[in-house]
């Protein structure tokens, strides 16, 4: 047996000795194989191009409408809509910038759309969480059946309900003001949708922790519920501002006085009985895109965590 010991350490020098073999020595698994590896990476990285690509491809086609926008605002009016498309003027025709505040007022048209942005946005944004809040989280008998009868609203066109909303606004006196507007806009079935669909992501057992301390459902709602509630809520007034800035059916039906008018109005100012004034039109257009992307760019960061989560349920 003795004999037998000592050929067997002499055969192989690791048994019995304490060693390891080395590194080396050990084979590697069949993945980790540098050229499949490098392979997977090649593929990965190929991959990831072609998806960039694609998306660098649609974003290049989604700002065609802009691009061009901005450049037939530094054009001559007769060479806007010319064929072929002169993507850059022969002649850069800064003056339309300045001109547009002299032929029409539109530092008035501006202040207007951007009173009815901000104060419809407000009560939007009030009015959505605080009935988000009772259909997500307050019960009653029939809560899930009301809410589902609110948002069905939605799909009923707006051109249904165009001329009775017209005829009750016209007894009340609303008429030509901007009270008409506002009333009429400043609840909305999609806001409350948006943000109960956020509050569902938020675990009832604060709610309850809340009612256990002493807290109202007002209280619940503004110091536990609202605090939370930052992308959603940056989400809807981000939504509803831009959908109020670029309304034009709304003022042109309501607002009849020149001093009421709405950017979106106020262009109409270029169009005449035989022809239009594109090149105004562009600039004008180009203004009253900047205040929107201003808003976006502060508020984008919140804007696309709220739209990521609203349809997500904790």
């Amino acid at each position: 047996m003795t004999n037998m010991a000592e050929d067997l350490k002499a055969e192989s020098p690791f048994i019995g000795s304490g060693l390891a073999p080395a590194a080396g020595d050990r084979r590697r698994p069949l993945d980790s194989k540098p050229g499949r590896r490098s392979s997977r990476e090649q593929k990965a990285r190929t991959a990831d191009a072609v998806i960039y690509a694609v998306l660098a491809v649609l974003v290049l086609a989604l700002m065609v409408p802009f691009i061009w926008m901005v450049s037939s605002s530094l054009k001559e009016n007769n060479q806007v809509l010319s064929v072929p498309i002169q993507w850059i003027p022969t002649e850069f025709r800064w003056s339309n910038y300045t001109d547009i505040w002299t032929r029409i007022p539109m530092m008035g048209y501006l202040q207007n759309s951007l009173y009815l942005a901000v104060i419809i946005t407000c009560l939007q944004v009030l009015t959505g969480s605080l009935a988000a809040y009772g259909f997500s989280k307050v019960r009653f008998p029939g809560r899930d059946v009301l809410f589902l009868a609110y948002i069905g609203t939605i799909a009923v066109p707006w051109q249904a309900y165009m001329v009775p909303q017209y005829i009750m606004m016209q007894q009340l006196g609303l008429t030509n003001s901007f009270n008409a507007l506002i009333l009429l806009q400043a609840f909305g079935a999609f806001g409350v949708f948006l943000m109960r669909q956020y509050y569902m992501t938020i675990p009832d057992e604060l709610c309850e922790a809340a009612r256990i301390d002493g807290l109202s459902e007002y209280g619940i709602w503004a110091r536990v519920i609202l605090p939370l509630s930052k992308p959603a809520l940056a989400s809807l007034a981000l939504l509803t501002f831009v959908n109020t800035w670029n309304d034009y059916m709304g003022p042109f039906i309501y607002l009849t006085s020149n001093r009421l008018w709405t950017v979106q109005l106020g262009l109409r100012s270029f169009v005449g009985q035989f022809d239009a004034e594109y090149a105004m039109i562009m600039t004008g257009s180009v203004i009253s895109v900047i205040p929107i992307l201003i808003i976006f760019l502060i508020g984008q960061r919140y804007f696309i965590q709220g739209i990521a989560t609203s349809g997500m349920k904790g």
